[in-house]
């Protein structure tokens, strides 16, 4: 068979839009390099893949099961991605989107669309960006509409952790493993600007001990900027030091339960019941799990708030917005701050932490009277 009609064969084939690119590369190279080409592909898509997050990934799928629902709910095929269905998807999400019957909150929502916008153009949907726009503006008038009526919906954004709440934490902290652990786990997340899934996925090799205090590999991170080596110095004051928590931690728990947690492979931070006993979770793939998960650490850190007396208690995005909000207090380099936290320099979630501490310290109403 000639080259010409290879691809005319292929033709025959259903017309998506794989079949197409094999056509003009068949046309164009030969049916040897058009295989090649394809095997490129194949392998590109699987990079693709295994380089998404995997909380990116369950968001995809949380999303999808939104969409799916909507379109039961309404009659409307799944892989059509029209204007007036994404207009009707968020319409829907707003007002009754959620398992028990109540809206989403405009953030939520705006994650589903995204997400299905994402899911739709991977099933080979056509979604044009214009029809796309229109959701969105879509969303962001009705989630205006819902403020006017005086509708308040979603927790609004984590309070930052501050330093006079890291002192009334490292007060409440006892000497037993777990307040060793507590305290290890606020101190050292707050100097890295840690989300929930960094230290989760931290290893005991991923903490370093250094002269001048520890480096964090971070190789969890959400995106390319957060995968870093964080470095944290020794503090002044040794009763909120983040080093000196992190090796008394260690110590005790290889004291109490043994050399096995020396191991590179130990997790960081244990999962620990009320007894002082180290448990344990089984993963996707069956295997034991004693590190707390995201929610784990997120429920440890909202606990830990909440027994030291913080005014406001903070979640497992507190840590997260403290740097960048104590840092910029205290005069550190926006650069540097991104640096640290694994924020793209000028993010604009962290330039919001900033200002949102800034508006009281650079405020036009302070001293008027």
């Amino acid at each position: 068979m000639t080259d010409i009609e290879a691809a005319r064969a292929a033709t025959l084939a259903p017309a998506d839009e794989r079949t197409t690119l094999l056509q003009r590369w068949a046309a164009r190279h030969g049916v040897d390099v058009a295989h090649r080409l394809a095997e490129a592909e194949d392998l590109a898509d699987a990079v693709d893949q295994a380089l998404t997050p995997e909380n990116t990934v369950d968001t995809y799928k949380k999303s999808w099961r939104v969409w799916e629902r909507f379109c039961a709910a309404t009659g409307l095929p799944e892989l059509e991605g029209s204007r007036g269905a994404l207009v009707a998807f968020v319409a829907w999400m707003l007002r009754e989107g959620q398992r028990n019957g109540k809206g989403y909150a405009s953030s939520s929502a705006g994650t589903h669309l995204a997400a299905v916008v994402v899911g739709l153009r991977d099933r080979e949907v056509t979604v044009s960006g214009d029809d796309q726009a229109a959701a969105r503006k879509a969303l962001d008038g009705l989630t205006v509409k819902l403020l006017k009526s005086g509708e308040r919906r979603g927790r609004g954004q984590a309070v930052a952790a501050d330093t006079d709440g890291l002192y009334a934490i490292a007060n409440a902290c006892d000497d037993t493993l777990t307040g060793r652990r507590d305290l290890a786990l606020v101190l050292t997340g707050f100097n890295y600007a840690s989300r929930a899934s960094e230290p989760a996925g931290l290893f005991n090799s991923d903490v370093t001990v250094h002269p001048r205090g520890l480096i964090v590999s971070v190789l969890t991170g959400k995106t390319k900027h957060s995968v870093r080596e964080a470095k944290i110095p020794y503090a002044a004051d040794p009763a909120i030091c983040p080093v000196r928590a992190w090796i008394a931690y260690r110590k005790q728990l290889v004291d109490e339960h043994g050399q096995r947690h020396t191991r590179p492979d130990d997790a960081a931070f244990h999962w620990i019941d009320p007894h002082g006993n180290l448990r344990y979770s089984i993963d996707d793939d069956g295997n034991e799990r004693y590190g707390l998960g995201p929610d784990g650490i997120t429920r440890a850190i909202k606990r830990i708030s909440v027994r030291a007396g913080v005014p406001i208690h903070w979640t497992g995005h507190s840590l997260r917005s403290g740097l960048a909000s104590t840092g910029r207090r205290k005069g550190k380099d926006a650069v540097a701050i991104a640096d640290q936290g694994g924020w793209a320099r000028h993010s604009r979630s962290m330039l919001g932490y900033m200002r949102r501490d800034d508006g009281w310290e650079d405020n036009a109403a302070a001293g008027l009277s």
